[in-house]
Formats: C-alpha cells, structure tokens, sequence
C-alpha cells in the first residue's frame, strides 16, 4: 500500500496540502506533530493511505489465505462509518468459521495485525463468513430480550455468561432500550461478564 506523507510547518497547510490529492473522507490518516528544535520550527506529519487500497490489500490478503489453506473464497467488502465489514464467500466456510467461530476470530485477528504491520493505524475489521456472526448476533439478540421480559417481571437481576466486548455491546444496546432495566460489566476479561438490573423509575 502506498502511504501518502504530508509535512508543513502549519497544520491547516499539511491538511490543505493532503485535501489537493484526494478527499479525507476518501482516506485513513494520522497526524503527529513534531515540535521544533535549536532554531528548528516544529512542523504537522500527516501520514495517509487510501481506504480503496486497504480494501484491496484485504482482498489480496484472504485470496492469499484461501491459496494456503487450499480453498477457494472471495470477499465482499462494505465501508459502515468507521469500520471494514468483510464477507467472506466460499463452499468451504465450516472449515473458515471453525467450532464455535475460532477459526474466524483467528482470521479476524490476523488480518488486523496485518493491517496495523503495513499502515501503522488502527483499522477496525469484521470478519464474517456465511453470515456466521450476523447469524449468532441474531439469537444473542434474541436470548437477551427473553432474559430482559424476566428481569422486568420479577425483579431480579440476571447474571450472564462471560462475554466478549462485541457480545457484550450487544447487550449493552439491547438493555438500552428498556426504561427500567440497566447493564453494568464486571469481572477481568476473558472472564468479563454482564449483570441485567432493575431499576425503578
């Protein structure tokens, strides 16, 4: 991926400068200023890539994968606000999703260590295959709004099981839909966990 590097004494001429190429929107960026020394001003680094080349470089990436591990796959790529969500398409997709997901988190975690190796940024992927996560996000969604009919009709707060953070944000906008019921997490990761309570009004 070709990085695009932007340096001026003033931060508004390095932005002016980058916005010439193409526009921010267009672009993942990160800014550093580096302050002057002995009869040195300071000066604005702006490094940059264009978000079309970190979808290729992706595409490349898990083409090159499904070569190593001998299975065909392509991958649709759609841009949601500030995240990367990846499908991935293959006749093979057990072996990519793994039991209980494993294989794909693997997957997912290597593509971002990838990602941060070539841009030095921190750009947020979802990894799915045959609507794996979608799927399993569904009837989370699902067992959380059964658990909250309870809560509100007894009383009584539900401890969950130990979650990951997306599962437990899952939860956290669920519950945040009903007036009387409020989430707290608790516990050490990967034994992090979430509490469903009542609250009166």
């Amino acid at each position: 991926m070709e990085k695009i590097v932007i340096e001026d004494k003033e931060k508004e001429n390095a932005y002016k400068k980058l916005e010439e190429i193409t526009s921010l929107v267009d672009l993942y960026y990160n800014e550093t200023m580096e302050e002057g020394k002995l009869f040195k001003s300071g000066k604005c680094k702006i490094e940059a890539i264009k978000k079309e080349d970190v979808k290729q470089y992706i595409k490349e990436f898990l083409s090159k994968i499904g070569e190593l591990m001998e299975i065909e796959l392509h991958s649709e790529i759609r841009m949601e606000e500030d995240v990367i969500n990846v499908s991935i398409i293959s006749d093979n997709s057990p072996i990519l999703i793994g039991r209980e997901g494993k294989n794909l988190d693997a997957l997912q975690t290597l593509l971002r260590q990838s990602l941060k190796n070539q841009t030095n940024m921190l750009i947020k992927v979802n990894l799915d295959a045959s609507d794996y996560k979608l799927k399993k996000q569904k009837r989370l969604e699902r067992e959380i709004k059964n658990i909250a009919h309870e809560v509100l009709k007894t009383k009584i707060d539900a401890k969950l099981d130990p979650m990951n953070a997306f599962d437990r944000r899952i939860v956290h906008s669920v519950i945040s839909a009903y007036e009387n019921l409020v989430t707290e997490s608790l516990g050490e990761a990967p034994n992090r966990y979430v509490t469903i309570k009542y609250k009166e009004n």
